[in-house]
């Protein structure tokens, strides 16, 4: 076969180190803006980032050049660097250790985009680690409470 072909579309998520409510609403899209042009130069399309003022999603089409790991590395290692810049209060600011990397079926595109855009209503009502607990119960992923969150 002369070309090769991917179409892997992924739901990243991960919290700022201890759920620290870093991410209000004068900085959210800008740290959004600033991840999707780090995702779109790692070569992932379709991009769609959204959140709450202790975590991000972000819903992108994964590129075939990078493994996810170095793509989710990549991602939290210079928004990081950038979130610094954005206001001297940031200077302690940190993405937690861990993520949450889920595959998304391409028939179920536009229901994450939806939860991913309702994602301040969302979170009126149940919290990053309720919501995170949920993720990791429906994908099937065992995991040990304890060492959940950082």
């Amino acid at each position: 076969m002369p070309q090769s072909f991917c179409q892997l579309h992924a739901h990243i998520v991960f919290s700022t180190k201890n759920r620290e409510p870093y991410l209000g609403e004068s900085i959210r899209p800008k740290v959004h803006a600033y991840m999707t042009g780090i995702l779109s130069e790692l070569g992932c399309s379709g991009i769609l980032i959204g959140g709450f003022v202790d975590h991000v999603h972000c819903l992108c089409q994964l590129s075939k050049k990078e493994a996810p790991v170095k793509i989710v590395q990549m991602l939290k290692q210079d928004s990081s660097k950038y979130i610094k810049t954005l206001d001297d209060r940031l200077h302690t600011f940190g993405w937690q250790n861990g993520y949450g990397l889920f595959s998304v079926s391409p028939t179920h595109l536009d229901s994450v985009r939806k939860y991913i855009s309702e994602q301040v209503e969302h979170h009126r009502v149940k919290s990053f680690q309720e919501e995170y607990r949920e993720f990791l119960e429906r994908y099937n992923v065992s995991f040990d409470e304890r060492y959940a969150w950082d």
